[in-house]
């Protein structure tokens, strides 16, 4: 077997195998209206880079039909088992990456990925849901910031610069017992500043699909990214995030 064919046999077998996780990440860990506002393009990017050129470049390199099978064997057996090395590597990054809690808290909605949360903050949860990282997308929760009478050591700690209540599951609630007074503090889609003509036009789809009751828009922040998401008036639910500066 020369040399191209046998890389294109591993490209295939390569690109099968992204396409399937890429399928997993879109439809399971990084469910619409999430992709883009959690990273996961650029997930998907790294895993392709390491997935599909790696493996199938070095088979291009060290097959030649002048090659000893004992020693083309070793070099295809040390190939896959780098190759697999770096894509277990990249799957575990990206599982830890991916979104588990779209917490609304105050006037925003913040998206909470698996390695934001430790296991100590979780157990602390009240409600099973709270305790637990979601293999299937993010759950909409609440958050209620901590009060004195309830938790003193909890409101020190949030004002000393520690932990956001985003991040503390113990002070989750029921989406439905705060997105009301978070609702209050979303505009129109046309008060949007900082929206280009594109995204004028993308705003403009939008709305066009949900019909005619005004869509509203609020702020969701992925650690230090902003994003802004359309949300139902009716559902008070994202229908979609996009890359515009909420502020």
């Amino acid at each position: 077997m020369n040399r191209w064919k046998a890389s294109a046999i591993h490209l295939t077998i390569s690109m099968g195998l992204a396409v399937g996780i890429a399928a997993l990440l879109y439809f399971l860990w990084f469910p619409p209206p999430y992709f883009i506002a959690a990273g996961a393009s650029r997930l998907i990017i790294l895993l392709m880079g390491v997935d599909v050129c790696i493996g199938p470049l070095l088979t291009l390199l060290v097959v030649s039909p002048h090659k000893a099978k004992r020693l083309l064997k070793l070099d295809l057996s040390i190939i896959a088992i780098i190759q697999v090395i770096a894509f277990a590597y990249g799957v575990h990054v990206i599982a830890a990456a991916r979104p588990v809690f779209v917490v609304a808290e105050v006037d925003r909605l913040v998206l909470v990925s698996a390695d934001q949360l430790a296991d100590a903050d979780l157990a602390r949860g009240s409600q099973p849901i709270f305790r637990r990282r979601s293999w299937t997308g993010p759950s909409l929760v609440g958050a209620l910031p901590p009060s004195n009478s309830v938790d003193p050591g909890a409101v020190i700690k949030v004002l000393e610069g520690g932990k956001d209540i985003d991040q503390l599951p113990q002070f989750y609630v029921s989406y439905a017992q705060v997105i009301d007074r978070v609702m209050h503090h979303a505009i129109p889609l046309p008060q949007l500043k900082h929206v280009t003509a594109s995204q004028r036009r993308q705003l403009d789809e939008i709305q066009s699909t949900a019909g005619s009751t005004p869509l509203l828009a609020l702020p969701l922040q992925r650690g230090d990214h902003d994003y802004t998401a359309i949300m139902s008036p009716e559902t008070r639910r994202p229908l979609a995030i996009l890359a515009i500066e909420p502020w």
